[in-house]
């Protein structure tokens, strides 16, 4: 997979379809013809690439195909050629990228989608999400603490015990999907937020026996614009580190 992410990064038509979803996220082919000079087909076929080296996700919306931006690969890649080179450098606690299906209410697109394979099994995965203990080795030091009912509270805190995050379980079914408020208390930009929300999503590869995949989407945050922008910038590493845990055993960043 790195090989096809290479590739599809080589071409900058394909790096500036990237930026137009990074600007915008979950835009249709329409949209996305407007700035470029190409024929309606030439985006199709760069767009495939992109979705085939996983760079991007689609999902429908009434009528329309949407594209949204996975930058876990793009992390990945960083982590793997970009970072053991650099000087070293601190992580903030920021924050999680296709939903390819989710309930038919379509009115408001989601936003920040986030996706990512990890050799594991769905119940590992749903493990490692819910307990305290492993959260803390990649979710920035937190430990995740809740009862896992639909209704109830839940919060991430850190070393020190200061929460970090706060919410409500909007809904549960282990070991395939979690839903919950969320509300982020690490700045005074993010805490005078109204919540927003994430879904996580966990499904068996279709095609990799062993192989599960992990979709987190973060959406209604009209009015928690500072949460969505830390997020978009966090949930790539949190996955990242997700899967480093559950394939090696070895945390992503330092503890």
């Amino acid at each position: 997979m790195e090989n096809e992410v290479f590739k599809a990064l080589a071409d900058p038509s394909r790096r500036t379809l990237l930026d137009l979803l990074y600007k915008s996220d979950g835009q249709s082919l329409s949209e996305l013809c407007v700035p470029l000079a190409m024929t309606r087909f030439g985006v199709m076929k760069h767009l495939h690439i992109l979705e085939e080296a996983g760079l991007i996700t689609t999902r429908k919306a009434g009528r329309e195909k949407l594209h949204y931006l996975n930058s876990v690969p793009i992390r990945q890649i960083y982590d793997r050629w970009v970072s053991k080179y650099a000087e070293p450098w601190a992580l903030e606690l920021t924050s999680l990228k296709n939903e390819l299906e989710r309930e038919p209410n379509m009115e408001q697109k989601p936003r920040h989608v986030n996706q990512i394979a990890i050799k594991a099994a769905p119940e590992q995965v749903w493990r490692a999400i819910t307990d305290p203990a492993k959260t803390s080795k990649f979710w920035y030091n937190c430990s995740i603490q809740s009862n896992w009912e639909i209704g109830s509270p839940f919060n991430l805190k850190n070393p020190e015990g200061k929460v970090q995050a706060e919410g409500t379980i909007i809904s549960i079914d282990p070991p395939h999907k979690l839903v919950l408020s969320w509300r982020m208390l690490i700045t005074d930009d993010t805490a005078g937020e109204k919540p927003s929300r994430i879904t996580w999503e966990i499904d068996p590869h279709a095609e990799l026996n062993g192989v599960t995949l992990v979709t987190v989407i973060h959406d209604e945050f009209d009015h928690a614009m500072h949460t969505a922008n830390t997020l978009k910038l966090g949930l790539p590493i949190v996955l990242s580190g997700l899967k480093t845990l559950l394939e090696t055993g070895s945390t992503l960043t330092s503890q």
